[in-house]
């Protein structure tokens, strides 16, 4: 039971009674204030971070306009008659590695016409290297890497290439009557029947091909006037001209064609492997580019062979016993 101590007295009591009735009246509005001011603040929130977005939206708006405007225009490019492709602005056209329209057509035509896959039937002639691997000349990747930097600079290759700068210069200059004696001389500077069938056999095919798909203006007379059999290097040496295609490369891209199919025809015979010719091919390289360059700089009176052997396994062949090619 509660003792007389812990009851209140009656003034206490009055004063509970009235403490009670004041916040009774004035919960509500402590309430009210507390919310209003809450509310206050979580408006002043809004508005700052509406204020922050509309200058988020300002700053970004030109940003993106930047970024998403078109750049300049790529300029057409137009396809001519002749099969080469340029642009209809006066710039001259420039590829990405830096070749303009001429330059990359010359050697579009290079790589096409002097590719293994030519159809002017190379891999059917070895120039005598198939007698010279039954005769025991060439039997390994050494003896045919020596025997075809004989031919390159001392026999047929250099003759080759003398034939070839002297026929280009002539339909260059449209010098008729010369290309006619050099096509006749060139023609007979053969050491044996199937080298002549061979020279003549790719030639003929040579300007058969380029004339039903790659003919130009000009290259009909020219092949009228020599008026006769057109040997290899002088049906490149004139088709290369009618389209005006530098001699240099011409060259180049000629011996380069030559000397393939020369280690072709070894690797097929040897035989070699792969990467064996591939090596034959990348130690011929100087000889090439030195063989070119005495080609270009040499007239008629500097033609001529030292590469007996060579000539000598060619008119062997006619006679040998099981081939695999025609020369």
């Amino acid at each position: 039971m509660p003792t007389l101590a812990m009851l209140p007295n009656m003034a206490m009591l009055t004063n509970i009674m009235r403490t009670t009735i004041t916040m009774r009246m004035i919960m509500p509005d402590m309430i009210m204030h507390r919310t209003r001011t809450r509310t206050t603040t979580i408006m002043a929130a809004i508005i700052t971070m509406m204020s922050i977005a509309s200058m988020s939206i300002t700053t970004v708006t030109p940003m993106l306009m930047i970024t998403n405007k078109p750049g300049p225009k790529p300029r057409r490019r137009a396809i001519a008659a002749t099969g080469m492709v340029g642009e209809s602005s006066t710039t001259p056209a420039t590829d990405p590695a830096g070749l303009n329209e001429p330059e990359a057509a010359a050697l579009y035509r290079l790589m096409t016409w002097l590719s293994p896959s030519f159809p002017v039937g190379s891999f059917s002639y070895s120039s005598g290297i198939e007698w010279a691997v039954e005769a025991g000349d060439i039997v390994d990747a050494a003896s045919l890497r020596d025997w075809l930097a004989a031919m390159l600079a001392d026999g047929s290759g250099f003759c080759d290439g003398v034939f070839l700068a002297q026929a280009h210069r002539a339909a260059a200059s449209g010098d008729q009557m010369a290309l006619r004696e050099l096509a006749e001389l060139a023609a007979a500077f053969v050491p044996s029947r199937e080298r002549q069938l061979e020279s003549s056999a790719q030639g003929r095919a040579f300007i058969e091909i380029t004339r039903s798909a790659w003919n130009c203006d000009g290259l009909d007379p020219m092949i009228a006037g020599c008026d006769g059999a057109i040997v290899y290097p002088v049906a490149v040496g004139i088709v290369s001209a009618a389209h005006r295609i530098a001699l240099a490369p011409t060259m180049h891209a000629f011996f380069h064609a030559v000397t393939s199919n020369w280690i072709s025809a070894g690797a097929r015979l040897v035989p070699l492997g792969q990467t064996d010719s591939q090596r034959v091919l990348a130690a011929l390289e100087l000889v090439v580019a030195a063989t070119g360059a005495r080609a270009l700089a040499a007239t008629l009176d500097d033609l001529g062979s030292a590469t007996f052997r060579a000539d000598l396994a060619g008119m062997r062949h006619e006679t040998q016993y099981t081939r695999l090619f025609r020369s």
